[in-house]
């Protein structure tokens, strides 16, 4: 009888992919995939180890998993992904309940790893080159079928102070065309409508391949793909946006006019301890010739509050900063002080309470600014993709183009004629709940 294997996988959605790949490999070895860890042999942990938030939710998830492997309902625990990658050291001797951890290298021998961990022998242990991590394969889609991601490079070379992804992941490497493309028509013809591409750094796509930046070239290709609807670019670096890629994402009818930016401040002292380039002038510049080019465009962006040093008022730049742009997408976070990055070492580390203080203050002026770009939605049409039925609220909701799977809102409509999930339908908005807007088929 065959084994069966879940896979748990946190964090990103790039983690996710890999997740994906994963399952392909194991049942290209005859495993059994189930969606449900308690019915199932062994479960494979893709950790997240980005912030300690992100690495507690793995910890936890180990921990709760090793309860049922005492109550005897699984037989085995294997960990993988950037948690076991970054404490390979120390992640079997603090969590007993593993049965093996391994490392991204070695993702390409999970069947073998998972049968030996079955068969109850020592914990296992391996951590080959980072750079083993495969780019190309098969893979077993988790996304619902009309939706998917399309992970177009590994690693980063960016260096942020503030971040482990570099010593984790390993340097940048892109993918060729050629096969991203013959992935992507895969995808199509399985049914994706919305592709979402992402990598640690999606601008700097093709730099290591083709000696420039090349994001424009391939997004190119990908609006060629007949059965595609809908192409999101995520991830995206200010330092790498080309007057030719803005181009494309203003002239191709197919990509989404969203734009993920993770600008983290605009002062430019603390962008240059950040080990990041610009300030808040050329940020703005940046952002308004964007905005020219694409004037319907949405920017979703992340901010750092609380970098070593950051005084009030450098705070209060970035909390202006955020007030001139309106960002209609917007996360701040609390800077986290990750062991055996540079920042972690920097001279004037601020308590937590000021750095979630500061959080705090932007994402309450981001209520009001989703609140208005809801607003501004009313009477108007807007093309959305239908995700499902709410049988509590007695409606249908999808996404717009402004909402990218995950991260983003949702809109709620009612309909006389049942739409199918998957399809695309016009809804007029009529008013909104929260910070979603609520609109019916007419």
């Amino acid at each position: 009888m065959n084994n069966k294997v879940a896979v748990v996988s946190l964090g990103c959605a790039k983690n996710q992919v890999d997740a994906e790949m994963l399952l392909f490999t194991l049942q290209q070895n005859g495993f059994i995939i189930t969606n449900e860890p308690e019915e199932a042999d062994a479960v494979i942990v893709n950790t997240c180890g980005f912030i300690d938030a992100a690495k507690q939710e793995s910890i936890d998830e180990i921990i709760e998993l090793g309860t049922l492997k005492r109550e005897g309902k699984i037989k085995a625990i294997v960990v993988t992904g950037c948690l076991a990658e970054r404490y390979q050291d120390e992640i079997t001797k603090q969590l007993y309940e593993i049965d093996a951890a391994v490392g991204i290298g070695a993702n390409e021998q999970i069947a073998e790893i998972v049968k030996n961990a079955l068969e109850g022998n020592e914990t296992i242990e391996i951590f080959p080159d980072k750079l083993d991590l495969p780019l190309e394969g098969g893979r077993v889609t988790s996304t619902p079928f009309y939706t998917a991601y399309l992970k177009i490079a590994e690693g980063c070379d960016n260096k942020c102070t503030f971040c482990a992804i570099p010593m984790i992941r390993g340097k940048f490497r892109s993918r060729k065309i050629e096969g991203l493309i013959e992935e992507a028509k895969r995808l199509a013809e399985n049914g994706v409508r919305e592709l979402n591409v992402i990598a640690q750094d999606t601008t700097r796509y093709g730099e290591d391949l083709y000696g420039k930046p090349s994001l424009d070239r391939l997004l190119t290709e990908l609006c060629k793909i007949e059965k595609l609807h809908w192409i999101r670019v995520l991830y995206c670096y200010p330092d790498s946006i080309t007057d030719s890629l803005i181009d494309v994402m203003a002239t191709e009818e197919k990509i989404c006019h969203y734009i993920d930016l993770p600008l983290q401040h605009c002062n430019s002292d603390i962008l240059h301890k950040m080990h990041r380039r610009g300030d808040r002038e050329s940020l703005t510049a940046l952002l308004n010739k964007i905005k020219a080019k694409i004037p319907d465009v949405i920017f979703r962006s992340t901010f750092i509050t609380g970098f070593p040093s950051e005084t009030e008022e450098q705070f209060e730049e970035l909390a202006e900063f955020a007030k001139e742009m309106s960002f209609q997408r917007l996360g701040c976070f609390a800077y986290s002080q990750e062991e055996g990055t540079p920042a972690a070492r920097m001279p004037g580390q601020l308590d937590d309470e000021t750095k979630q203080k500061r959080a705090d203050i932007i994402m309450e002026h981001q209520q009001t600014v989703m609140a208005d770009y809801c607003e501004s939605l009313i009477g108007s049409e807007v093309e959305v993709l239908v995700e499902g039925y709410d049988r509590i609220a007695e409606c249908w909701y999808g996404r717009t183009y402004a909402d990218a799977p995950e991260v983003d809102g949702c809109v709620f409509f009612t309909a006389e004629k049942k739409p199918a999930v998957g399809d695309f339908v016009i809804v007029k908005i009529t008013d909104y709940m929260g910070c979603d807007p609520v609109g019916s088929i007419e």
